[in-house]
């Protein structure tokens, strides 16, 4: 399941949870019925720790920079 937002020109935003690949351009606004345009986001990569982004930027950067490790530990 995928969240995905759409944007009610009366209401704002709002969120509906679908299977991913189902959302349609338009989804009718749960509190008025008016049709919202779907908006596209960046993914929430905010949420991240920061230990945890920290590990992904090494783990990319170890892809086409590796380390050399004398020793362990």
């Amino acid at each position: 399941m995928a969240t995905y937002e759409f944007q009610c020109s009366a209401c704002g935003p709002f969120d509906v949870v679908l299977p991913m690949g189902t959302a349609s351009p338009y989804r009718d606004c749960p509190q008025c019925g008016k049709p919202g345009r779907r908006v596209f986001t960046p993914p929430h990569l905010a949420r991240l720790s920061p230990a945890l982004a920290g590990a992904f930027a090494r783990e990319e950067r170890s892809r086409h920079e590796p380390e050399v490790v004398r020793r362990a530990g």
